[in-house]
């Protein structure tokens, strides 16, 4: 076979991987994580429990009172609570275990936060959720408990919208 007779063999070899690399990243994206089985203990005393939240969409976003990034987003979120949560939302709140509890408690009080807010104590809930480290950091969790969207920052509460009134419908 002469060189000029080959010169399809490069372009189709490349072709075949880009189709391999497609199909596993697509097989991988469709493949979602399971929310961990993690039990919150809310301000008020409440357990909240993977047991207690299953079958609904739920919103676990990872936050602090010293995070000017979390304090930002917080009206949005009470915003967004408040506007799916009689199609059935739950959200918790959980504050990092470096948050002192009576800081967490006095803004959940004086901003009145209408979901459930939890204290990390430990650290085992973030470590739970894959290590979080940075807030806010919000999981998206549907019916199925599984992660839907993990958001690192403050979401884009358009898109955010979107797949809440979609998942709350299904």
């Amino acid at each position: 076979m002469s060189t000029s007779s080959r010169a399809w063999i490069k372009p189709v070899i490349a072709a075949v991987a880009i189709a391999a690399i497609g199909l596993a990243a697509y097989t991988a994206l469709g493949q979602r994580e399971v929310a961990p089985q993690v039990a919150f203990i809310s301000l008020k005393g409440e357990k909240i429990t993977p047991e207690s939240l299953k079958g609904k969409v739920v919103m676990v976003n990872f936050w602090a009172t010293s995070c000017t990034t979390c304090v930002g987003e917080m009206p949005k979120m009470v915003d967004t609570y408040n506007k799916f949560k009689g199609q059935g939302l739950e959200f918790v709140a959980v504050a990092m275990s470096y948050d002192p509890a009576n800081y967490v408690a006095n803004y959940a009080e004086t901003r009145q936060l209408p979901f459930k807010v939890a204290l990390d104590v430990d650290g085992s809930a973030a470590k739970a959720y894959g290590n979080v480290a940075m807030t806010p950091t919000t999981f998206v969790i549907g019916k199925d408990g599984k992660i839907l969207k993990r958001y690192l920052g403050e979401p884009d509460f358009a898109a955010l919208h979107k797949l809440l009134a979609e998942s709350l419908k299904s």
